[in-house]
């Protein structure tokens, strides 16, 4: 059996959920383990920066099949310290796999493995988006000025450009993921854009509002401000129904761009996710066909 650990943001999860999709797809006995968001809600919100909360409930059509504690035990041992004892000194009666780069071509070969990992890497699932696409179905929102703005987005140019800015500027992840998608890469993104759809209008998502509108300012550019709280989510249904997609280095608008079924976008996304990766043009455009880069700098890679 092939356990995938559920964890993180909506992103990570549908990420998580693809790759269960992907061993289905293929024959194998799959499960998700959603037990990291009890585990979540048990600690003290005095030591969690960001609370997340099983969202793969909130999709219509959304289909899986979640382990039981004895599946999830049989690979990987209990909790306690019968479980801590087993995977020190009997490390080879553990199928325990931890995701510790890009992508682990041999991955897709396990029959019996617990999977710990976000698992970004489109190559793992790229040949089932067709069907992810079927599966991830956004319930109707309450709010009609979404389904007003998802027609606009439809019937003209459309570009949605995502900046991620809140948790990213606070010091515990700005070591990690900031500094990638500077100025100068929101800047280029759209340039190479208008080069190529000379009537693209800019559709603007971030979780800094102020920001946004402080930058970019004209009758090109749009800021989307309609979805707050547990209705976030409907803001990657607003950038799926764009014609292109600009990400930031989040898994959130990668499934904007994702869930996109234009078969002519132009989706683009900055050249690494984390700081200290490095940039490899044949492997990224192997892993991540169709995907254009830019870094930091403003330059195309």
């Amino acid at each position: 059996m092939i356990i995938v650990q559920v964890a993180g943001g909506l992103g990570n999860q549908l990420q998580q959920y693809a790759l269960y999709r992907k061993f289905v797809s293929l024959g194998r006995e799959a499960r998700l383990d959603v037990s990291w968001f009890r585990e979540m809600e048990k600690k003290d919100k005095e030591i969690i920066t960001t609370k997340r909360k099983l969202e793969l409930g909130y999709f219509d059509r959304l289909v899986y099949e979640t382990c039981t504690k004895e599946e999830k035990e049989k690979l990987i041992g209990s909790e306690g310290l019968l479980g801590k004892l087993r995977r020190r000194f009997l490390a080879s009666t553990v199928r325990w796999f931890h995701e510790s780069k890009m992508y682990h071509p041999e991955l897709l070969e396990f029959e019996d493995m617990y999977l710990s990992g976000y698992f970004a890497c489109e190559k793992y699932y790229s040949d089932i988006l067709y069907d992810l696409r079927e599966k991830i179905q956004f319930p109707k929102s309450n709010n009609p000025l979404n389904a007003q703005m998802a027609l606009e987005m439809r019937n003209c140019d459309s570009v949605s450009v995502h900046l991620r800015r809140a948790d990213y500027l606070n010091p515990e992840n700005a070591g990690m993921f900031g500094g990638i998608c500077t100025e100068a890469y929101y800047e280029r993104a759209i340039k190479m854009v208008k080069e190529e759809i000379p009537e693209a209008h800019f559709y603007m998502f971030s979780d800094d509002i102020p920001y946004v509108q402080s930058k970019f300012k004209g009758e090109e550019y749009t800021v989307v401000d309609i979805n707050h709280g547990k209705d976030n989510f409907y803001d990657m249904w607003l950038m799926s129904n764009c014609r292109h997609n600009i990400c930031a280095n989040s898994t959130f608008s990668f499934w904007g761009a994702r869930l996109n079924s234009n078969e002519q976008k132009i989706i683009v996304r900055p050249a690494i996710h984390k700081n200290g990766q490095i940039f490899i043009r044949k492997e990224m455009e192997e892993l991540w066909r169709g995907w254009r880069f830019i870094d930091s700098r403003g330059q195309i890679q």
